[in-house]
């Protein structure tokens, strides 16, 4: 009797757990169902003001999923292509009168900024209008600010202007603490991306590439503010470094801001501005709603394609997803588009620090094939670096923004020694029988011998051959001069031009516009590639837990690039070319 009652409450349980997940799945497909109906297609009318709101993180691509669980209801997605979209479409659009800029903190890279600002700045041409106000504008925030053509801060509110800082994160105390010991092999000077394992501080090397790097980020910034808020760069070095806005009277004074007002009396500023009774409504459209409005003035003629394949996140073997890059799946996108007709160019948009040197020869094969067979433009995010650089450089054209961050023409191997852990933490301790005197190679719990410590220096040494070689034959460079701004070395835009790493500047708008022009095609529009889930798979995907990465996002908030960081190192495997280091410019 006790054993029927026992199964009989176990199967009940069981029965319960699997109603509630059943309900779970049912409220998630209900919410996805009211979601995509209610965002079929939004109507506007005139007057509108479209509502700028950048407080999300902000990838290359939106993903076809409108909405994320664990969010507080149905909340849409938004890549840097359709920011980008939108601007254009609200430039010809008659019923959007103009942009507010609501700003805060931006969660995305510099470059990625530069790429929206560039775009408002083609908004502008239009003879709209762009207005910017904040409670508090972080220097990000406020360089994005800059192009509006008016900026407002409240009375209260803050402007942080203190020049750009490298934040890095060091681990051999926490190794030290552990006993592990990291057994590092490199080649180039400069590969600091191994430093963070072995250093509790930059090295020489290191802060001298950094400081390059993060002076050219904020020369390029100063120029741009200057230009749009008739303030010299010498003055704005000046304020930086003097923390002279101390409160908003010094922001308006500076010519920082045009006025310090309330939320309320901006509103009566946007009425007047949109000829508006004080009793009238304004009308705003979020940037995301804003994607399901009718593009009424888009051309579609002609069957000429140029696609677009996005290639984001540390670089592996495998499938890999949109926060990842899977060799398999970057390499069908790229001999898809290769094999194609209709597809007269390719874009090859990448944000990537890196990773399997393996993997990215495979990747780096595929565009070298598609180069000869139409143009192939690469088109480098916030960081293509390392690896990320490896699968550009045998591009037609390689375009990147002055504050991208590349190079890192170097190679490493990391073999973690965790023989002091087990043993001395723990009390574990390892023995081996072997048929040859090397069936140990690679082990983990002893460290290597010279001898494989001299085989795998022999195969970093080899890799780094190859890479300069394929950078000097796909950049008509010598592979002296290869050898010599590699090593290691990263480099911002600025500098990637100037020493023939990319041939000029711009985003992924005008990286589309050259591929385009390389192509000779006029009437075309643009796919992109690789193909992602439908939103249904990723839904299913959320409510079961296989793809966690928005909860974990949601929770960790501007701390997930530290979960980023820490899975990209227990991820590592084989020989790799990747910025191991956290660059985290503020």
């Amino acid at each position: 009797m006790k054993q029927f009652f026992k199964f009989m409450f176990a199967s009940m349980l069981g029965t319960f757990l699997m109603i509630v997940i059943v309900v779970l799945i049912t409220f998630g497909i209900v919410a996805a169902f009211v979601a995509a109906a209610s965002s079929e297609e939004v109507i506007i009318s005139k007057n509108t003001l479209l509502h700028v709101k950048l407080n999300k993180s902000i990838v290359d691509r939106s993903s076809k999923t409108k909405f994320v669980m664990g969010y507080a209801g149905p909340d849409k997605l938004i890549g840097l292509n359709d920011i980008l979209a939108n601007l254009k479409k609200a430039k010809l659009d008659d019923k959007i009168d103009g942009i507010y800029l609501d700003l805060s903190e931006i969660p995305a890279g510099i470059s990625t900024v530069n790429e929206i600002r560039d775009g408002l700045i083609d908004f502008k041409s239009s003879g709209k209008f762009i207005w910017a106000y904040s409670e508090v504008y972080s220097q990000k925030s406020y360089f994005l600010a800059s192009v509006a053509d008016k900026i407002f801060l409240n009375p209260q509110g803050i402007i942080e202007f203190k020049g750009l800082t490298y934040e890095g994160a060091f681990l051999k105390g926490l190794l030290a603490k552990l006993d592990i010991k990291m057994q590092v092999i490199r080649h180039g000077k400069f590969k600091a991306a191994t430093e963070p394992l072995f250093l509790d501080k930059m090295s020489a090397e290191n802060r001298e590439q950094i400081t390059k790097l993060i002076n050219d980020v904020w020369d390029d910034m100063l120029i741009a503010i200057s230009e749009s808020r008739k303030i010299s760069r010498q003055d704005l070095n000046r304020i930086a470094d003097s923390l002279l806005l101390q409160t908003p009277e010094d922001a308006l004074r500076l010519k920082f801001v045009d006025q310090l007002i309330y939320k309320d009396e901006l509103i009566a500023e946007f009425k007047k501005k949109l000829k508006l009774e004080s009793k009238d409504k304004i009308e705003y459209v979020s940037l995301e709603s804003y994607t399901d409005v009718a593009d009424t003035k888009k051309s579609v003629s002609g069957n000429a394609k140029i696609a677009i394949i996005y290639a984001s996140g540390s670089i592996g073997g495998g499938e890999g997803d949109d926060e990842s890059i899977g060799s398999e799946r970057i390499s069908k996108a790229i001999r898809k588009a290769r094999e194609d007709d209709k597809i007269k160019a390719i874009v090859f948009r990448i944000n990537s620090g890196g990773g399997s040197a393996l993997a990215s020869d495979v990747i780096w094969r595929e565009i070298d094939l598609a180069r000869k067979a139409k143009p192939v433009v690469a088109s480098l995010g916030d960081v293509a670096a390392s690896g990320g650089y490896y699968i550009a450089c045998a591009a037609t054209k390689i375009i990147a923004d002055p504050s991208t961050i590349t190079g890192s023409i170097g190679v490493f191997g990391v073999i973690p020694n965790m023989e002091g852990l087990f043993s001395n933490k723990l009390g574990i301790t390892f023995d081996w029988a072997m048929t040859n005197k090397n069936g140990d190679y690679i082990q983990v719990m002893k460290p290597l011998s010279p001898y494989q410590t001299l085989l795998i220096q022999r195969e970093v040494d080899h890799i780094y051959d190859v890479f300069t070689g394929k950078v000097a034959d796909g950049r008509k460079l010598s592979r002296e001069k290869v050898d010599n701004i590699g090593q290691g070395r990263i480099w911002s835009g600025v500098d990637a031009e100037k020493l023939g790493l990319i041939d000029e500047f711009g985003g992924l708008t005008k990286a589309v516009e050259i591929a385009a022009k390389l192509a000779k095609v006029k009437d075309y529009r643009t796919i992109s590639l690789p193909e992602q889930k439908e939103w249904f798979q990723e839904l299913i995907d959320q409510i079961t837990g296989n793809d966690p990465s928005a909860k974990i996002r949601e929770a960790l908030g501007p701390d997930y690039r530290y979960y980023q960081y820490f899975k990209e190192i227990r991820e590592m495997n084989g020989i790799q070319t990747r910025l191991l280091m956290d660059i985290n410019i503020n």
